[in-house]
């Protein structure tokens, strides 16, 4: 990376790829024959405090799902995090609908 703050950029990706090793989320195995990869991205974001510095640097893998086959490439599909804000949007709907949640 060429940018002047590359460091901290590879800092976050090696912790982030620490933290999937660690948590079990993704398994290393080795490529079929003839069986090309998928590319893949970094996101990368800045999060911010208030007086406008820098907070942390975040970063995400993201596959370029768009060369996937479905029962080739894969066969479940699974979210990787969720959003407090979903949790919170579902609860406010089963409250105000007067419904039960299990």
């Amino acid at each position: 990376m060429s940018y002047p703050k590359s460091f901290d950029w590879n800092e976050t990706i090696n912790n982030k790829i620490e933290s999937i090793m660690n948590n079990h989320i993704y398994k290393l195995v080795d490529l079929p024959l003839k069986i090309k990869p998928l590319d893949h991205k970094w996101i990368f974001k800045r999060k911010m405090k208030d007086d406008g510095s820098i907070n942390k640097y975040k970063t995400r893998p993201v596959v370029k799902g768009f060369r996937q086959q479905e029962g080739v490439n894969y066969f479940d599909t699974y979210l990787y995090v969720s959003i407090i804000t979903s949790i919170q949007t579902l609860i406010a709907i089963v409250t105000v609908n007067k419904l039960e949640m299990h």
